[in-house]
């Protein structure tokens, strides 16, 4: 086990990509759209070996937390830490620092995403070692995806000098961090092959990611303090409720990671990872047919299709797909999706349409 280092794991997502199957109530993480296990299951597992169960905190809002307790029971209710509303994953990472420094000063900080996909589990547990030890030095450490292709759907980081001995696991400064780029950027950066994909897993000791807060994001670090202030304290669940919503919606990469000095990464190759970010991402982690289908369907009988994932969660409906080729078929019982492969992330905007719309029965 790792001596004063903690998991924390952040589930408050809604993951609208995966719609119309993950829906407010039942979002991707709780769903299990790999395999039998939820993808916050296969996370909280994942950990084994490296964190016992008290050492591992869940941040997550109100609505999904009697579900997310239910699927690990190991975990302690009081680990379980409640946002008033989603303020971004910079607050995120914020609240969960408060808690543990209140609980161990030294604490070091895993953050970890809670739908996302990991095939080598061994090489995460190297990885997570290695990185502990990287920000006992003082860097915010981050792991880096090795690029298969020139996606626009993620974020970069160029790497620039290493930080390790010949020899070693490799560790390099962070030179800055790049924004989902558009084709032609990406292809640029593929090319070059200094830039790893922004996996969104970060390490760092407490102490340190709440100093970056305050030179980045003062007014978090006040509410922060605040809320420090209180936390041992009867009135700390007024005061979260209180200060939540006067917080701004920001991300812990923008806020903090692309303007902090002293960040590192350990570029992850080989470690089979997904972000399972939207539907065309299941072909990355899930083996498919002869006719490189992926069918989550009970019912479904297929002429001519190809390369076409076709989902259906209705036992009883028969789903036949005949001609079709790279094709998104997505039947959740009130809604059925129909798109083409390379349109899987725009289904994002349909669900803003429908919250522009009132059309809430569907979200």
């Amino acid at each position: 086990m790792l001596e004063h280092t903690y998991a924390v794991i952040m589930a408050g997502g809604g993951g609208t990509r995966l719609w119309p199957v993950s829906r407010r109530q039942r979002p991707k993480h709780m769903l299990p759209l790999i395999e039998e296990r939820t993808l916050f299951q296969a996370t909280v597992q994942r950990l084994e070996g490296l964190f016992p169960p008290e050492r591992i905190f869940v941040v997550t809002v109100a609505r999904q937390a009697e579900e997310l307790r239910r699927q690990s029971p190991r975990i302690p209710a009081e680990n379980f830490l409640l946002e008033p509303e989603p303020r971004g994953t910079a607050s995120v990472v914020g609240l969960a620092a408060v808690a543990l420094r209140s609980r161990d000063p030294q604490a070091v900080m895993t953050v970890l995403p809670s739908d996302h996909y990991i095939r080598n589990q061994d090489l995460f547990h190297l990885l997570v070692r290695i990185a502990v030890d990287v920000a006992h030095k003082g860097y915010l450490v981050t792991l880096g995806i090795t690029p298969t292709y020139p996606s626009t759907g993620y974020g970069y980081i160029q790497r620039g000098e290493p930080l390790t001995e010949e020899g070693l696991y490799p560790v390099y400064r962070v030179v800055k961090f790049k924004e989902k780029p558009d084709e032609a950027q990406a292809r640029e950066m593929l090319r070059r092959g200094d830039h790893s994909w922004n996996s969104g897993m970060f390490i760092w000791r407490v102490e340190d990611i709440l100093e970056e807060i305050g030179h980045h994001m003062p007014g978090l670090k006040s509410v922060l303090d605040e809320i420090a202030a209180a936390w041992n304290t009867p009135s700390r669940e007024s005061v979260l409720q209180a200060l939540w919503p006067t917080l701004e919606t920001e991300t812990i990469d923008y806020g903090v990671m692309e303007r902090a000095k002293n960040v590192a990464v350990l570029p992850a190759s080989g470690l089979g990872w997904s972000d399972v970010g939207s539907w065309d991402s299941l072909f990355d982690v899930l083996l498919a047919d002869e006719n490189g289908n992926i069918v989550f369907s009970g019912q479904h009988m297929s002429l001519e299709t190809h390369n076409s994932l076709v989902y259906g969660n209705n036992g009883e409906r028969l789903v036949v797909t005949i001609g079709v080729e790279d094709l998104i078929v997505v039947d959740s019982g009130d809604v059925l999706l129909i798109c083409r492969r390379d349109r899987a992330q725009r289904v994002r905007q349909v669900v803003e349409e429908l919250k522009r719309a009132g059309k809430t029965r569907y979200l």
